[in-house]
């Protein structure tokens, strides 16, 4: 019964951080003033958004290590038939291979490394950018990020 306790308090506490992270998140973007600009340069016809790949790592009252991925902004929003080039940064995690539902966009995202992704959505709609590696709790994730398009 111990064993299912510690598992609910694991959640729980994974859960805080996330609700956190969001928080703070959304905090950055009210500060930032127009969304559309925030972690975002213009470069002609194509714009540009920058993301990186993050860790979040504590230590359990028992000693036990946790640790959960995410990409960060976890939501980009472009318009349909927008040209966008996104960039992603390795920071955390040795690599992060991913793909984009609902498209064929794969690639692999590395430590140190930045992997740039052509973006243009022909239709509107929310596109997950998935890491395979920490698809879900169970390997620390999920590391998913929505790609909204209008």
């Amino acid at each position: 019964m111990k064993f299912l306790v510690l598992k609910k308090d694991t959640l729980l506490f994974v859960l805080a951080i996330g609700i956190m992270l969001a928080a703070i998140s959304s905090w950055f973007l009210l500060k930032a003033g127009d969304a559309a600009v925030f972690n975002q340069q213009t470069d002609g016809k194509i714009r540009e958004i920058h993301m990186v790949t993050v860790e979040y790592k504590s230590k359990m009252k028992n000693g036990k290590d946790i640790e959960a991925y995410r990409w960060d902004p976890s939501q980009i929003i472009i318009e349909k038939d927008e040209k966008v080039k996104l960039f992603i940064t390795g920071i955390n995690g040795e690599e992060h291979p991913f793909y984009i539902e609902g498209t064929d966009i794969k690639g692999t995202v590395k430590k140190g490394e930045e992997t740039v992704v052509p973006l243009q959505f022909k239709k509107e709609g929310t596109y997950r950018l998935i890491c395979e590696v920490h698809s879900n709790r169970a390997h620390n994730g999920p590391m998913i990020a929505d790609i909204v398009v209008d």
